[in-house]
């Protein structure tokens, strides 16, 4: 049997980390990935995923991304059933990540976010959530000139 996913998406909101009771680190966040067609209209539409990652994996996913960061997850799709407050039975897919990759840099999104975002994440819409953000250096590529590669040197 195979059960293996791979997606690439923006997260729709900065990532949930939370501690169970045995100090174990779980983070939660719902990655919007785009359809590979449009709609009637034109349009793109997207699939807002659900994703769970567990121990460091999810601390580093809580202290890098942010909303918008754009992140690709590989995992499993696990199901779960509970009752709610209701009695109904609500049933839940989501993908469980085994590996979580940063796609961009961190100042590549952050320019683009408020001035209320920094890259140091000293005045990040995250302070007072509990969260610490590293601070990252700046880009070491910018300002490097551009590599003349051809096709036939690439190994794939």
């Amino acid at each position: 049997m195979i059960n293996r996913v791979v997606l690439v998406g923006r997260l729709t909101k900065d990532p949930e980390l939370r501690y169970t009771p045995n100090g174990v680190a779980v983070t939660t966040f719902t990655l919007a990935v785009n359809r590979p067609f449009s709609n009637q209209q034109g349009e793109r539409e997207a699939d807002f995923i659900q994703i769970v990652v567990w121990r460091r994996p999810a601390e580093n996913a809580a202290n890098f991304l942010q909303k918008g960061s754009l992140a690709g997850v590989d995992g499993r799709i696990q199901t779960r059933s509970y009752e709610n407050s209701e009695g109904r039975r609500v049933y839940v897919t989501e993908v469980i990540a085994e590996s979580v990759q940063f796609l961009e840099p961190k100042s590549s999104h952050s320019s683009n976010q408020s001035a209320s975002t920094s890259n140091t994440g000293g005045g990040s819409q995250n302070a007072g959530k509990g969260k610490y953000r590293k601070p990252q250096p700046d880009d070491p590529f910018a300002g490097s000139k551009p590599i003349d590669i051809s096709d036939d040197d690439l190994p794939f």
